[in-house]
C-alpha cells in the first residue's frame, strides 16, 4: 500500500466510528517524520479507544500493523504511528492544546470530502 492509500484507510475508520473534524495533513515535503498526519477529535475516552481500536484492526487486515503507540487510550490523546502515516486522536481539548493544524500549517491539506461519509 502507498502511504496515500494507507493515511485514507484510516480516515475512513475514523469517519465509521463518528470520529469529529477528521483532517489528513501531506508532511512528506516538510519532515522526515511522515508522509501524512492524520488528525481527528473524539467526544470521549471511550471514544478515543474505539477510535484507535478501529483505525488499528483496519490497518492489521490490510497488513499494517502499527510500528508505535504514545499516549494511553484513557486519557486525552493517542498517536499511533504507522510509520508513513501518524494518526493523532484528542478530546477536543486536548486538539486545540497541542494545535497541530497551526504547528503543520505549511503542510498540504489532502481534501477528504469524496472519502468522508459524515459531515
Amino acid at each position: 500500500m502507498t502511504p496515500k492509500e494507507i493515511a485514507l484507510s484510516c480516515v475512513r475508520a475514523l469517519d465509521a466510528k463518528k470520529g469529529q473534524d477528521i483532517k489528513l495533513l501531506e508532511t512528506g515535503s516538510l519532515t522526515t517524520l511522515a508522509d501524512y498526519f492524520v488528525i481527528c477529535t473524539a467526544t470521549s475516552t471511550t471514544q478515543i479507544k474505539a477510535l484507535c481500536d478501529e483505525c488499528e484492526r483496519v490497518l492489521k487486515e490490510l497488513g499494517e500493523p502499527p510500528h508505535h503507540i504514545e499516549g494511553h487510550r484513557g486519557g486525552s490523546w493517542v498517536l499511533l504511528d504507522f510509520s508513513a502515516v501518524v494518526v493523532h486522536v484528542f478530546n477536543d481539548e486536548a486538539r486545540k492544546f497541542y494545535d497541530l493544524e497551526r504547528l503543520w500549517s505549511d503542510a498540504v491539506p489532502v481534501d477528504l470530502s469524496s472519502v468522508l461519509t459524515r459531515d
